[in-house]
């Protein structure tokens, strides 16, 4: 994929293998001559870009963005930990420069298939932070070969099944459940992790890295106390693990943690904690914001979108941006207002306002968004005008897009499943 850059000595990324390029949100309005002699190359003879949205499109701040990385990378120096962040909130390998610019080495991933995209821009040190596929064996010897690869497990069987096929050295962690709930052995069946780390000691390519949780629980903390609480409770059970792995002969046993509220709320990380792992960070959204993870300026993405049909007599306007370029995920106000996103007015540098008071995205469909919000605003609002969508859950919203768009109109590429 490609980066249009407004700057003449700034290096265009270029993968080493084909990505469709669109350009299907956005118009280029310059006199700018482009060559695009395939979809990995782009040649311009001018400098400058300007984009019109047209379609529902991703806008990120790059200043506010860079901000977070900064003060995230930061923190982590500062605890003496290992800043692997998650790549999956932006998928981009522009954004991941700006991660490298802040001495970023190691990250983690989603997905096999986005692994891949990275290694494309020289990412060496990847974990993919799902239970290893077994009907992927193939693909991670494969990609074992070509970096430090780190894989997550939570199964005996799994680990039974995957040193029978492993021809090259794979990094294993071993996945704790911390009280989430969705994989990792249980923080309490103490037997069944020492079973599996006397597994992984005996294979012959696998190498027990150590143990891994994400307190995903603390996505749905009602306050920054709350949050807390989780972070304390996770690494009193993490550490216990430890030290009875310790005991047991496992020596350089290291700990993982990854939720986005614990890395944002804890100043400095416990001395042995040797690894985190946020990613929504890089981003925000409302559900970050709601429980006091950030505020609301921080948050650095939205999703433009054109209005497309007005009704005054009903205090709403639709716009053409819906559950396909929004993600499904809401929140239920104090009123018991379904909230979609909140909803901002764009700002002549490219940037948005604050949310306007009592207006939001009231609901989704596939390509429609409906919009409700006070008489007196609504009538200002015209059929063509852009609004600017806060997201509830920005992962989501990422997920859905092809390319983002900066405010100053340059486009980022991004993998896109």
């Amino acid at each position: 994929m490609l980066k249009f850059n407004s700057f003449k000595n700034t290096p265009i990324l270029k993968p080493q293998s084909e990505h469709a390029f669109k350009l299907d949100s956005c118009e280029l309005l310059s006199n700018d001559i482009f060559l695009l002699t395939s979809y990995s190359k782009l040649k311009y003879k001018k400098n400058q870009i300007k984009m019109v949205i047209k379609k529902p499109t991703i806008v990120i701040d790059k200043e506010i963005t860079i901000s977070k990385i900064t003060e995230m990378a930061n923190k982590a120096k500062l605890s003496a930990a290992r800043f692997r962040p998650h790549f999956k909130t932006h998928h981009s390998a522009e954004i991941g420069e700006w991660f490298r610019q802040a001495g970023v080495s190691s990250i983690a991933v989603s997905t096999l298939d986005m692994a891949e995209y990275f290694t494309q821009y020289n990412w060496k040190d990847i974990m993919i932070c799902i239970p290893i596929n077994i009907l992927q064996i193939k693909e991670i010897n494969d990609l074992a070969k070509r970096v430090n690869l780190h894989v997550l497990i939570d199964s005996i069987k799994v680990i039974e099944h995957v040193g029978k096929e492993l021809n090259n050295n794979l990094n294993i962690w071993i996945e704790i459940d911390v009280g989430y709930k969705r994989t990792g052995i249980s923080s309490e069946e103490i037997d069944k992790i020492l079973r599996a780390a006397h597994l992984i000691q005996n294979q012959d390519k696998m190498h027990l890295k150590g143990i891994l949780t994400h307190s995903g629980h603390a996505y749905h903390a009602h306050s920054i106390e709350e949050i807390k609480s989780i972070h304390a409770e996770s690494i009193h059970r993490m550490r216990n693990i430890k030290r009875i792995l310790n005991e047991g002969g496992f020596s350089n046993i290291e700990i993982s943690i990854g939720d986005t509220p614990s890395c944002s709320i804890i100043q400095q990380f416990e001395e042995d904690i040797d690894e985190i792992r946020p990613g929504n960070f890089v981003f925000y959204d409302l559900a970050q914001f709601r429980i006091g993870s950030c505020s609301i300026e921080e948050l650095s993405m939205t999703v433009a979108c054109p209005i497309i049909s007005k009704h005054s007599e009903r205090s709403e306007v639709i716009i053409y941006g819906g559950g396909t370029s929004l993600g499904r995920e809401f929140y239920v106000s104090k009123e018991g207002n379904k909230i979609y996103g909140l909803v901002c007015k764009g700002a002549d540098d490219g940037h948005w306002t604050e949310p306007m008071e009592n207006v939001f995205l009231s609901s989704l469909s596939q390509e429609h968004g409906k919009v409700i919000g006070p008489s007196e605003i609504i009538r200002q609002l015209k059929i063509g005008d852009i609004l600017y969508v806060l997201p509830v859950h920005a992962c989501q919203a990422a997920t859905q897009h092809g390319h983002y768009q900066l405010t100053d109109g340059t486009i980022l590429s991004k993998f896109r499943p």
